[in-house]
């Protein structure tokens, strides 16, 4: 019987895709976005050529420090050596596509105080109905996001005391209320 390969995830963001050639593919995907040559991200980084190549090659594994050494010297977070390119671009795109998100970032900072780069592109990868959103709909978002984390939070704290049993069956009987009323 020939193996087949999971069709939920696009194969280019498949659960178990080999993390080593992350890095690899995401150093050449900086050196375009940065129009940088090689010598200039060894200029940049003071990592050896022959450790670059290695790297964007996926035949070495870098150690910590030099993953480090390299998002320093591109000026980038360690961990987007390690996100898939297909969701990179897709990210850019959100951020392009709603502009009026980073207006509302930048007019109202309390709103988005202590959080994660995931939220951040939850709220630019929402739209309206007709497209992107407004001023209104961001701030909608921002608010209804802000809403849900204090809930989170809150759920948290229940489930490390002695109400955590209560708290699942509430949940387990509102899941399966809402699950059944299709």
């Amino acid at each position: 019987m020939v193996p087949t390969q999971s069709t939920d995830f696009p194969p280019a963001i498949h659960p178990r895709r080999d993390l080593r050639a992350l890095p690899g593919v995401n150093i050449r995907r900086l050196m375009a976005r940065f129009d940088m040559t090689l010598q200039e991200v060894v200029d940049a980084t003071g990592l050896d050529e022959r450790t670059l190549r290695s790297m964007a090659h996926g035949v070495t594994r870098p150690h910590a420090r030099t993953l480090h050494k390299l998002a320093s010297g591109l000026g980038v977070e360690t961990d987007e050596l390690f996100q898939e390119p297909l969701l990179q671009g897709l990210a850019a795109f959100d951020r392009t596509t709603n502009p009026v998100v980073a207006e509302v970032i930048g007019a109202h900072p309390e709103l988005i105080a202590g959080w994660s780069p995931a939220e951040f592109k939850e709220l630019y990868s929402r739209f309206a109905v007709g497209g992107e959103l407004t001023e209104a709909g961001a701030l909608a978002a921002a608010h209804y996001m802000n809403t849900r984390r204090e809930l989170f939070r809150q759920a948290a704290v229940v489930l490390e005391s002695r109400e955590a049993e209560v708290l699942q069956e509430f949940i387990a009987l509102l899941y399966r209320r809402v699950t059944t009323l299709e």
